[in-house]
């Protein structure tokens, strides 16, 4: 099979398409003819080694995958051969095979394509349970998303809504901006021209959630606008700096900084995650969600798509397609 190989940990000129052994099946385990794969922040992380899952050189990226069951372990039940699903693997999505734990793998709704379904987990799932389970988002509550046009960030302005939050999306452009109104943002904050902190108190007064997927300078802005009890989600740290969060300011305001890791669920929890899955596929199925692709790229051109990423040149998801009808 074809797949994708990082050979050495770098950026995306270490990364190459070639030939390689297909991997083998094992018990609770699924094979699946991978149709499309999500790229997330995390990869770019990952390949070169700045992520908190280190593999080994060499190895194939991608976190999800979507696809059709072609295998099925003997001791494997609830899925079989010709399902569409998706799934969630850690590594190994960017190839035309891939062997996932059952336990890891969901069918998709008949209404979902492949495209949409590749980009769907990863970054659905993060907000999903970011805002429901840790931040514990109420209608009404204002919700401020930094960020707001990237993978994370567009389906927490997605979610938000869902929930019935007033969201106020900040991004670095009109034109990302633009995308995050489509997707039912209320207010909107150029944070290259505008001072968030400023903005956030002209519009609301504050913010009770903070959903915060970059990091450096923009964090400390924003937790300074947070709103009485407010709750600071840490997601990420997109600017490449690490934030130190000052206690006193988190005391007074009697705020708190929490913590999500999406991947930590898989061992931790896994059914709390599929528990979020399956609440957010019942949406999507219902129309309530939309899932925003600003590039698809063949396999073939895996190292563009690392590119678009690290570049900041895409909104929303970037997908890998196999070529399959």
């Amino acid at each position: 099979m074809r797949a994708v190989v990082c050979k050495q940990l770098g950026g995306p000129e270490a990364l190459a398409v070639e030939e390689v052994r297909a991997p083998a099946l094992g018990p609770g385990e699924v094979r699946i003819a991978v149709h499309a794969a999500g790229l997330n922040f995390a990869d770019t992380l990952i390949i070169q080694g700045k992520y908190q899952e280190r593999p080994e050189p060499p190895f194939t990226p991608g976190m999800e995958l979507a696809g059709v069951v072609a295998e099925c372990a003997g001791d494997v039940a609830g899925l079989a051969p010709g399902t569409r699903v998706l799934a969630m693997c850690g590594t190994g999505a960017f190839a035309e095979e891939a062997v996932v734990a059952a336990d890891r793998v969901v069918a998709i709704p008949d209404s979902m394509t492949m495209v949409q379904a590749a980009g769907f987990p990863v970054a659905y799932g993060t907000s999903h349970l970011a805002l429901d389970h840790r931040g514990r988002l109420q209608a009404g509550e204002v919700l401020l998303v930094l960020g707001a046009a990237g993978g994370v960030g567009l389906t927490a302005v997605e979610i938000g809504k869902a929930m019935g939050a007033v969201v106020i999306a900040a991004a670095s452009s009109a034109d990302k901006l633009a995308v995050a109104r489509e997707r039912g943002a209320d207010h909107l904050i150029d944070y290259t021209a505008e001072d968030l902190r400023a903005r956030v108190k002209d519009i609301a007064g504050g913010a009770d959630v903070i959903f915060d997927p970059v990091g450096g300078d923009l964090f400390q802005a924003a937790l300074r606008c947070i709103n009485w009890e407010g709750r600071m989600l840490v997601i990420g740290f997109a600017s490449g700096t690490i934030p130190q969060i000052p206690a006193n300011y988190l005391l007074v305001k009697n705020a708190a900084a929490v913590g999500v890791f999406w991947g930590a669920y898989r061992k931790n929890d896994p059914a709390r995650m599929m528990r979020s899955l399956d609440t957010l596929l019942g949406w999507f199925a219902a129309g309530r969600l939309r899932p925003h692709i600003s590039h698809e790229l063949p396999l073939d051109k895996a190292a563009d798509a690392f590119a678009l990423m690290i570049g900041r040149k895409s909104t929303g998801k970037v997908v890998l397609t196999m070529g399959r009808a």
